[in-house]
């Protein structure tokens, strides 16, 4: 099982820093536990902490009084949110939820600010890590206005394998068709089938847990045939 220093000392930031300074964030930083249906992140509480997923995954959405849902992204072990709301004063504008049962590690918002005040190579990685997250952005309000459900199942999927983002993937993740459904806003039944429209691509492979992609340029890229 992997630990919290562990993910800390592999992380991409890591060595951005000095020894002295990764020994005093594993020191200040702790793990935080997240049932399946808990928040790692709630909108309108204080943004205080600079989260990373050791394991399980967390859904990035926010919602309205009326009970509409849009979901941002997800995020699956090794990777880190929450640096923009962190960049200035005020609560998380998103909510972060367990899609499983997750482990969190939390670094104080002191300790982010204090590298963001003292490390340069720290702040290079923020705007890498930044402008990954806002090219996912872009392709996503793309893939929600214009694809149809295959493609966004393509473009979810493959956006859970960005290096800059996600280092830790491979080419296989594990997720049901009910968590693909939820992180590509498309009913499981929807998902069930453009899964294996996908599979018949030639671009996945769809496992007993997960899913393995076979062809990460070509699922980027896909485009439905069928739009509905």
């Amino acid at each position: 099982m992997p630990s919290l220093e562990a993910l800390l000392r592999s992380s991409q930031w890591a060595p951005t820093l000095s020894p002295e300074e990764l020994d005093q964030v594993v020191r200040e930083s702790f793990e935080r536990r997240i049932p399946v249906g808990g928040y790692a992140v709630r909108r309108g509480e204080p943004a205080d902490r600079w989260i990373g997923v050791i394991e399980g995954l967390v859904k990035m959405s926010v919602s309205q009084p009326d009970g509409r849902l849009s979901t941002f992204t997800g995020v699956t072990a090794g990777g880190w949110a929450g640096e923009g709301s962190l960049l200035k004063p005020g609560p998380w504008r998103y909510d972060g939820v367990a899609v499983r049962e997750t482990r969190l590690a939390c670094v104080p918002r002191h300790t982010f600010e204090r590298l963001v005040s003292s490390s340069l190579a720290f702040n290079r990685f923020l705007l890498s890590h930044l402008n990954a997250r806002l090219s996912l952005f872009v392709g996503l309000v793309e893939y929600d206005r214009l694809l149809g459900p295959d493609a966004r199942v393509a473009r979810c999927l493959a956006s859970l394998f960005d290096p800059d983002l996600y280092p830790q993937a491979g080419n296989f993740i594990k997720l049901s068709q009910e968590e693909v459904g939820l992180l590509s806003a498309v009913s499981r039944q929807r998902t069930n089938e453009s899964l294996h429209e996908l599979e018949r691509a030639g671009l996945v492979r769809v496992e007993f847990g997960g899913v393995t992609v076979l062809d990460l340029p070509r699922l980027r890229g896909y485009v439905d045939l069928r739009r509905s």
